[in-house]
């Protein structure tokens, strides 16, 4: 069956349904868990010579797909090892948990009097998404001082795979001080 559009379930109308255990199965509102696009949640290297943290701060209120945030996490991962290699460290903060549900319909001519339309719609599971509160950041990155215009452009690329608004933070990384008890073990 086709993807639906991203402008499907990226609103949040209801509650989560996220509850799928192992240890009781009886107490699952998820029989079979759909599988999640993302496997890595780290790239690069931190350092501590990275000056310069930003950040992909989410506008709204929005639950995205993780195959979305996939795609944002590789296009953003590309242009940064392409500029800078090895020397950034990008991390995606939500996990998707919340499982979404649709109701397979068929399509076609004759469609309406095979389907059951949307009586009863709870729907089988077929993706799972991350619910992302408004300020919540979705992408961090760290990077060197002299290389700011090639993060903001990463995380644009970023911001145009996911349904949204997004807005880019920028902020220096304080270095921890020296007090005079840490120079004297020294």
């Amino acid at each position: 069956m086709k993807l639906r559009p991203a402008r499907a379930v990226r609103s949040i109308h209801s509650q989560a349904w996220a509850r799928y255990s192992i240890k009781k199965p009886r107490k699952n509102y998820i029989k079979a868990l759909p599988h999640t696009s993302l496997l890595i949640f780290r790239m690069g290297v931190d350092k501590p010579s990275h000056t310069v943290r930003m950040s992909l701060v989410s506008d709204q209120y929005v639950q995205i797909r993780s195959n979305s945030l996939e795609a944002a996490r590789q296009v953003a991962n590309k242009h940064l090892e392409r500029e800078l290699i090895n020397n950034y460290y990008f991390m995606l903060l939500p996990h998707p948990h919340s499982v979404i549900r649709e109701k397979k319909r068929a399509t076609g001519a004759g469609a309406d009097r095979i389907s059951q339309g949307m009586s009863l719609s709870f729907g089988s599971p077929s993706s799972v998404a991350a619910r992302v509160q408004r300020g919540q950041t979705v992408f961090m990155l760290k990077l060197p001082e002299n290389a700011k215009e090639i993060g903001r452009q990463a995380l644009k690329r970023a911001s145009s795979k996911l349904s949204g608004t997004y807005s880019i933070v920028a902020s220096s990384i304080e270095k921890p001080k020296r007090t005079a008890a840490v120079a004297r073990q020294q």
